[in-house]
């Protein structure tokens, strides 16, 4: 018999089953994966000058980090997260930092998961309406960045050690 609904392990959303498994490595299920990969549909095609797509690909990556994570998908979301909510980056300029970063080191430093969970999952965007759902991608990273916010100190250091700010 399959189960009603599941529970993701690494955001805690709980969703109706999709029938699928993923891999260990993305720490989703494979139900929470389907509606990101939704969410990064609309994200691509409203074409937003901002780049709310990175925004979310980082809330996402940090909410899912975990052991089999590997640590530069949690690194780059995090120096996301920061520069968005610390330092009023936009997605763009994020995604030229992690193109800036990205040929800097083969190793990054690992992050373990904070203990509490963030509020809101990807489900908070994929359920909203079009014309909201840019407010509620953004609602739901910062609620990801406030769990990760005691990292700041070491997000802040590795991106004065590699780009000097």
């Amino acid at each position: 018999m399959h189960p009603v609904i599941v529970s993701c392990q690494g955001c805690g959303a709980v969703l109706p089953p999709d029938g699928g498994d993923l891999d260990e490595r993305f720490n989703a299920a494979a139900a929470c994966w389907t509606l990101y990969h939704e969410l990064l549909y609309y994200t691509l095609a409203i074409r937003d000058p901002a780049f709310i797509h990175q925004v979310a690909v980082d809330a996402y990556a940090a909410q899912h980090a975990g052991p089999r994570v590997k640590p530069i998908s949690t690194a780059f979301a995090l120096v996301g997260l920061y520069l968005v909510w610390e330092r009023d980056f936009t997605g763009r300029q994020v995604q030229q930092v992690h193109m800036a970063l990205a040929p800097m080191s083969k190793t990054w430093p690992s992050f373990s998961p904070p203990s509490d969970r963030a509020w809101l999952t990807v489900q908070h965007p994929a359920a909203s309406r079009d014309q909201s759902k840019v407010d509620a991608i953004q609602e739901w990273s910062r609620s990801v960045w406030h769990v990760w916010k005691p990292e700041e100190e070491r997000i802040a250091e590795l991106l004065r050690a590699y780009l000097g700010f």
